[in-house]
């Protein structure tokens, strides 16, 4: 049992990071892990006050541990928990979600504890298997399930994907009536005060953790609020910052407000899936990454976790439907197909995707049924016949980066004609190269046409180019991969531009009748081009609708030495 009347307020600390323990209700123990001097979080937000990373003790008759802490805490953290709870009787492990600043600890108390069952979302036990990589005991929780641990310690989970990891939940307790959130309603604050009892103090920190991390995920936040609307509350545990208590209705009513504003003008498209059937679930957020880096909002709806009303109201306002297809058993899965095929209209874009469950809704009469209503239809059908691997990931990137750009193509549009005509002009006069970015994941490979590409540094020697967050091959180029850049030869450059402009279906070989020879990072090399420069991403830096990506020049060669570049010439700025 824990002592917790003798621990009260008590902290260890080594240089900068602090530990402290507070009672903040009966039988229920704060362990706060300060840490005074970090500096930037997620590596684009800067952090002005330090940050705190939160977990939670919980004694009923079973004992558990709500998430642990970042892995720069681990000898503080583990030095203290063990002299508060002895290792072999904590019951459960409940995972909020498995980001590595609440999880980073998880296989250290698995040494502790190896008779521990871990509890989480489905989502959340499949990435622990892949961080731990041992066996342990699990158990899997949906919206709506219940936990008890004795002495009316009654837990229940509510469902909040996103928020702003795929994989949060959030964790009720009955009897403390204490919510714990993880991320959601927290801030980057370290202080030595548990709880919220200044507000003109946190405030301004509270909105920027809202705007960086819980802003572009807004639907998804208003639907946890509503799913919490049931719930008395007393205290909001959250995993960064102080805890929310004295100002929790308010700062609640501030997401909710905050968010409600976000969703009036964003396009939306509604993701349908069944998280525990075949590969649906997988290939729902394989495919929702390519939407949202068009700048498209995705609500991801969970065939039985959800009802015909709200999903009503959902249609009615989506741009764009992804459905993937339920068992055709599921009763509650099929009314809620019926809902949306009766909600639908002919201004929206589909696409559908099989599960590959073994009793799949037949995709073909149902794709029928969409265009007969008037629909349009961004991508094929997404057909599985074998557990996903990189292939297929690619194809449901590119798929969903195909559905995001055809439903922001107005508003593409409308951007070419914002700016300034005389600005514009200006800017058009910056000349560039002409290039081809060539790379290759695995059995996969990708390829761009580039003009925004300059040479960097000199020791080492290194290239930056800027690539728009819609292109397929942005997630062929993060830290660590490698690619080629090809440089065109002037007057021998059209039919390799043509060729590289024009739209591929999703998955489709961008490299058929063009001859390629690979380079020594195994990327494809043009050979027709004028010269090759073989690099791998040190860096990335997010810029508005680009990312900016340094490579270090590792290997290279000219073809023709006494042949110029190709060379764009635009005539105006605001478009390629």
């Amino acid at each position: 049992m824990v002592a917790f009347t003798d621990i009260n307020q008590k902290s260890r600390s080594t240089a900068r990071l602090t530990l402290q323990t507070v009672e903040i209700a009966s039988e229920t123990l704060a362990i706060r892990c300060l840490d005074w001097d970090r500096n930037r979080f997620d590596i684009e937000f800067g952090l002005q006050n330090g940050t705190t990373y939160n977990s939670f003790i919980i004694q009923g008759e079973k004992l558990a541990l709500v998430d642990t802490s970042h892995a720069k805490f681990r000898q503080l953290y583990l030095e203290l928990l063990t002299g508060l709870i002895d290792p072999a009787q904590l019951d459960y492990l409940i995972i909020s979600h498995t980001e590595p600043d609440h999880s980073g600890l998880v296989k250290d108390i698995l040494a502790l504890a190896p008779q521990v069952t871990v509890v989480g979302a489905k989502v959340a036990i499949q990435f622990l298997a892949n961080m731990v990589h041992q066996p342990f005991q699990h158990q899997i929780v949906k919206n709506g399930d219940r936990l008890d641990l004795g002495n009316r310690h009654e837990l229940e989970f509510v469902s909040a994907p996103n928020l702003h990891w795929p994989d949060t939940i959030f964790t009720y307790d009955y009897k403390t009536q204490v919510l714990y959130t993880c991320d959601a309603f927290g801030m980057h604050y370290c202080d030595e005060p548990t709880f919220d009892e200044d507000l003109e103090l946190i405030e301004a920190d509270f909105e920027y953790y809202y705007d960086c991390l819980m802003k572009p995920n807004a639907r998804s936040v208003l639907a946890a609020i509503k799913r919490m609307g049931k719930l008395e509350l007393a205290t909001i545990a959250t995993g960064h910052g102080p805890l929310l208590q004295y100002h929790r209705a308010e700062l609640v009513d501030r997401y909710q407000q905050w968010s409600q504003a976000q969703t009036k003008t964003e396009t939306l498209v509604a993701l349908f899936y069944a998280e525990d059937y075949g590969y649906s679930d997988y290939l729902a957020r394989a495919i929702k990454p390519g939407i949202t880096k068009t700048g498209v909002a995705v609500e991801l709806v969970d065939w039985n976790n959800t009802e015909p009303q709200e999903v009503r109201e959902l249609v009615s306002q989506a741009a764009g439907l992804v459905i993937g297809m339920p068992p055709q058993s599921d009763k509650e899965a099929q009314a809620i197909l019926s809902t949306i095929l009766a909600a639908a209209h002919a201004k929206q874009a589909i696409a559908l995707f099989e599960a590959g469950g073994g009793e799949d809704e037949p995709i073909y009469p149902l794709r029928n049924q969409f265009q007969e209503i008037g629909l349009t239809e961004v991508f094929p059908p997404i057909l599985v016949k074998k557990a996903p691997d990189r292939v297929i990931n690619q194809v449901c990137d590119e798929a969903g980066t195909d559905l995001g750009q055809w439903l922001t193509r107005d508003r593409t549009v409308k951007q070419m004609k914002a700016i300034d005509n005389s600005l514009e002009k200006a800017l058009g006069r910056i000349s560039n190269g002409l290039y081809i970015i060539t790379a290759t994941k695995g059995e996969i490979k990708s390829a761009m046409v580039a003009s925004w590409v300059m040479q960097a540094s000199l020791t080492p020697l290194g290239v930056a180019i800027a690539v728009a967050k819609d292109r397929a091959i942005e997630s062929f180029l993060n830290i660590g991969d490698r690619f080629v850049l090809n440089v065109l030869e002037e007057g021998n450059y059209q039919h390799l531009i043509r060729h590289f402009l024009k739209r591929f279906p999703p998955g489709g070989d961008r490299f058929a009748g063009i001859k390629t020879v690979p380079a020594s990072n195994g990327s494809p090399i043009i050979a027709e081009s004028l010269a090759y420069i073989e690099c791998e991403v040190s860096n990335r830096i997010e810029c508005s609708d680009h990312w900016i990506v340094y490579g270090i020049a590792q290997a290279g060669r000219v073809a023709k030495l006494d042949v110029l570049t190709a060379v764009h010439h635009r005539k105006v700025g605001n478009h390629y």
